[in-house]
């Protein structure tokens, strides 16, 4: 799900940039660092807007100046429970990988309808059965996150697709 979060991020910056456009500085290593992030619990997918930036303060030892940006950003954070589509990156004989964004979801072969079979005929493994539907690298599959698992900066969650309405979506 996709919300407006307000942030707090430290950032220095090395005495070259004093001028009086450090406060430009600033923002443009604030996007270049923080967009398209993962944090582990969430995805910062744009920021849109920058709330306060406080005077510097001079790190010890460094000589650069250290600033605190208020700020806020659409986050993308996944749910237990929430449907999503992505695009299948692996097939393997016990399930597949998606690719939902920054998260990777792994659905096991006990989340799959038992009318998708695993087969390594053709050029890629599948999950197919007789009626056309076909799970393959590349194609893309709705889903339901069961559940998530979270480290530094990473998401990681297992799927189902074993509901009415979920599975590979025709194209």
């Amino acid at each position: 799900m996709f919300f407006v979060h307000e942030m707090e991020e430290r950032i220095p910056l090395h005495p070259s940039y004093f001028s009086s456009e450090a406060p430009d500085s600033i923002r443009e290593l604030l996007y270049k660092r923080k967009e398209g992030t993962n944090t582990g619990t969430m995805m910062i997918v744009r920021i849109i807007g920058i709330l306060e930036i406080s005077e510097p303060k001079v790190a010890p030892g460094t000589g650069m100046a250290l600033y605190t940006i208020s700020y806020r950003a659409v986050v993308w954070q996944p749910f237990r429970g929430e449907v999503v589509d992505g695009e299948v990156s692996q097939v393997v004989n016990n399930g597949f990988f998606v690719d939902v964004g920054a998260l990777s979801v792994f659905v096991s072969k006990a989340m799959i309808p038992s009318q998708l079979k695993f087969s390594m005929e053709g050029a890629t493994p599948s999950f197919a059965d007789n009626e056309g539907q076909i799970v393959e690298a590349g194609s893309q599959v709705r889903l339901r996150i069961k559940g998530i698992r979270s480290e530094l900066n990473q998401m990681y969650a297992i799927g189902s697709i074993r509901e009415d309405y979920l599975g590979p979506l025709m194209q």
